[in-house]
């Protein structure tokens, strides 16, 4: 027989995953903090915080760090120097464009997952670079967070002592994104350990880096046809499922998102 699939549309989203983090670093009018550093030493690597997302949405962050034993819920994984080709401006966007995808490379790497998994965890990254104060002084040092919550998130969860290869056995299910609601879009994201009616289980790839915009009805047709073979793959084929993917519009191919995601109707 033949399967009956029903798609139950997510809906184009206008900003979140990557497009989220690049913006959370590169903003011309930053929510500066009263007190924002302007040391012109790099930040350490391994370093942890108690960061909030509030402090996400700031390009530069003083909060002192912590023990990594105690409570947090950021850990810098990478730290490097801002190259002149991204110009002097303090706020020039060049600057998170040349970053994406160094944090995002990173950032798999650090957790031990692929291209397809990052996007669906509830885990994030977030970059910071010195205050205007330690800019003005010569500082081009950047540092790349892993954040305890996805882009979405109002409130981070603490991490692991080191998060460092948290991925690389079994995927652990608290830190997997499902969601709970009639339709994804109208969903709330929360971790697969909570009772959930969804599931993010695979991802599409709509093109290469430097691939040119493809167009939204485009973008929404493959998913869509991608996404209904696949969720299919991933229930084993039955004669009746559900299926929903949220695909993403022209700002987050230009922020460096090549992809949409697929899920399924599913309380496992």
């Amino acid at each position: 027989m033949r399967p009956r699939r029903t798609p139950v549309l997510a809906g184009p989203v206008a900003a979140l995953l990557a497009v989220l983090v690049v913006l959370a670093g590169c903003s011309s009018a930053p929510l500066a903090r009263p007190e924002a550093s302007d040391r012109t030493s790099p930040p350490e690597l391994g370093a942890c915080y108690p960061l909030t997302p509030e402090d996400v949405g700031s390009s530069s962050n003083d909060t002192d760090p912590v023990a990594c034993g105690a409570a947090h819920t950021s850990q810098t994984f990478a730290v490097g120097t801002l190259p002149e080709s991204t110009g002097a401006a303090y706020d020039d966007r060049a600057h998170g464009r040349w970053i994406y995808p160094r944090c995002e490379a990173a950032f798999e790497k650090f957790l031990g997952v692929d291209e397809s998994l990052a996007m669906r965890i509830q885990l994030s990254w977030a970059w910071f670079r010195p205050s205007q104060e330690g800019w003005d002084k010569g500082a081009r040092w950047y540092r790349c967070d892993l954040v305890g919550g996805s882009t979405e998130a109002t409130a981070y969860r603490p991490l692991p002592q080191d998060a460092k290869g948290l991925f690389a056995a079994k995927p652990p299910e608290q830190w997997l994104t499902c969601a709970s609601g009639p339709t994804v879009l109208e969903a709330e994201k929360l971790p697969c350990t909570e009772p959930h009616d969804w599931r993010a289980v695979t991802t599409i790839k709509l093109g290469q880096p430097d691939d040119e915009y493809p167009g939204e009805r485009l973008v929404q047709v493959r998913t869509r046809d991608f996404c209904s073979d696949s969720v299919g793959a991933w229930m084993n084929y039955p004669v009746d499922y559900e299926y929903g993917y949220t695909w993403f519009k022209e700002a987050e191919w230009q922020a460096g998102n090549r992809r949409s995601v697929c899920w399924a109707r599913t309380d496992r």
